[in-house]
């Protein structure tokens, strides 16, 4: 199974920069006059209606991108496996030979958005294997399709509208412009609106190319991580060893702690040392028994690029991997709930009065901070990790 599409799905679920619905069109209807719609409404935004004419000629309805919506989900492997699925020999060797290769233009991020290049590195192997697999569904159609869609036309009609601009200046070309299911373009898979916000010509030739130009992509996703609020010169994950009689009630995403406060409880770094004034939280994807990291605040800006908490986990870790940190130690973690016990666990944790966020099965930060406010109800180590023994005990 290639990874790829199923990687473009996820970045669809928590898509950055998306701007607030529109008043026009109503989703739904006939296909050709929400086309219609659509151009009038473009008109009335100040959009030439020739140029509008033009770029809506050919659009179509692509029943593809409805299945590929459809069919998302998050990967319900554990973070050790999905981690050692994606982060193999060869995707490291190349990340670091392209580091190396495109050195200057790295550094040039580094200086003028203070984002480290192995995090733009992961995040480029993981959307679309550093350019090589950028998605093949026309964009136009994809947005137009999903914003007629009545599930989330809010999220991708305005879209539509930042790719019309996108082609007034020559960057978009409804025909022949492809990438992601979802509307996502180029080797670091952004939309319409982020490329507009925050693209970059990286490499001077007058135009914004994230699909044929590596520069243009790296130092528009650079760009775009400053925006999000990015912190220059600071870490963002860090791998940790922990004390037996940590009290781990306090690790998870919503306990904050000063480097130098977990250092104080027995947490320590494997490789250098915590940053003691920064903020922190300290997290066990799998558990008490599993590896254990301090995530500092550019880790919760990766959540704004995607929400997806393995994802974003596994892709802050390569980072880390690629400017030389030590392979993690994989500990020994009890085993996880498959896809029906997590949806009998949600139910269980929702009878008890717990927000776990809907009952789907996915270990989301609702579904963690809920079994470790069971855990620590029933007196049980609170390390937010849904085992058996915690179902059968409820």
């Amino acid at each position: 199974m290639h990874l790829l599409p199923f990687l473009a799905a996820l970045m669809a679920l928590a898509v950055p920069g998306i701007a607030p619905a529109q008043q026009g069109a109503p989703c739904g209807g006939g296909f050709s006059d929400f086309v219609a719609d659509l151009r009038s409404e473009a008109a009335a935004r100040g959009h030439d209606p020739a140029g509008a004419d033009r770029f809506f000629a050919g659009v179509k309805q692509d029943a593809a991108v409805l299945r590929a919506d459809r069919a998302q989900g998050v990967f319900l492997k554990p973070f050790t496996e999905f981690a050692q699925r994606l982060i193999s020999s060869n995707r490291l060797n190349t990340g670091r030979a392209k580091g190396q290769e495109m050195d200057a233009i790295f550094d040039r991020i580094e200086a003028e958005y203070g984002v480290s290049r192995g995090v733009l590195l992961a995040f480029w192997a993981f959307e679309t294997d550093f350019g090589g697999f950028q998605g093949d569904f026309n964009t136009l159609n994809a947005l137009v399709t999903l914003a007629h869609d009545c599930r989330r036309p809010a999220l991708f009609r305005p879209q539509i509208f930042a790719a019309l601009t996108l082609y007034e200046q020559g960057d978009f070309d409804p025909d022949r412009t492809t990438g992601a299911w979802a509307g996502e373009i180029g080797m670091v898979q952004m939309l319409p609106q982020d490329i507009l916000d925050n693209g970059v010509d990286g490499d001077g030739d007058g135009h914004v190319s994230l699909k044929t130009s590596a520069p243009d992509a790296l130092m528009s996703g650079g760009r775009m991580l400053q925006h999000l609020g990015w912190r220059a010169n600071e870490p963002w994950l860090q791998e940790v060893t922990l004390p037996a009689n940590l009290d781990w009630s306090q690790t998870g995403l919503r306990t904050t702690k000063t480097g130098a406060e977990w250092a104080a409880m027995g947490v320590t770094a494997r490789d250098g040392a915590l940053a003691p004034e920064l903020p922190a939280n300290l997290l066990l994807p799998e558990g008490r028994g599993g590896p254990a990291f301090v995530a500092y605040p550019n880790f919760r800006v990766l959540f704004e690029w995607n929400q997806s908490y393995t994802y974003v986990l596994t892709a802050a870790y390569f980072a880390t991997r690629l400017e030389g940190a030590p392979v993690m130690r994989l500990g020994d973690p009890d085993p996880g709930l498959d896809l029906a016990q997590m949806k009998r666990l949600q139910e269980k944790l929702a009878a008890r009065g717990h927000d776990v966020g809907g009952i789907d099965g996915i270990l989301g930060a609702g579904t963690r901070a809920a079994v470790q406010d069971v855990q620590a109800e029933l007196g049980l180590p609170a390390d937010a990790w849904p085992t058996r023994a915690l179902l059968d005990r409820l």
